[in-house]
């Protein structure tokens, strides 16, 4: 069950809500004028859920390239890097 809290509760019970997001690792999502307006994370869920955004992003691109064309064999790859090393 998401936790939903009024606006003024940001400056009233601060403590609570930044407990309630580093224990739980759930956004509070504020409401202003009744209305949503809104999300309030830890640092550490913040920095999570960026890393999936970049994993999906990268996952997508490397999709894009293998349907496109620009992939090669992992030995190849790896053969290359080698030979940059002067292995």
């Amino acid at each position: 069950m998401p936790e939903i809290r009024p606006s003024a509760d940001l400056r009233n019970h601060y403590n609570e809500i930044s407990e309630f997001c580093n224990k739980y690792s759930e956004p509070v999502f504020i409401t202003k004028n009744g209305k949503g307006d809104l999300a309030v994370l830890s640092i550490e869920t913040y920095e999570k859920l960026c890393g999936k955004f970049e994993l999906y992003r990268l996952l997508e691109e490397s999709i894009e390239a293998e349907k496109s064309g620009r992939v090669r064999p992992f030995s190849e790859a790896v053969s290359d890097i080698r030979k940059g090393l002067g292995k």
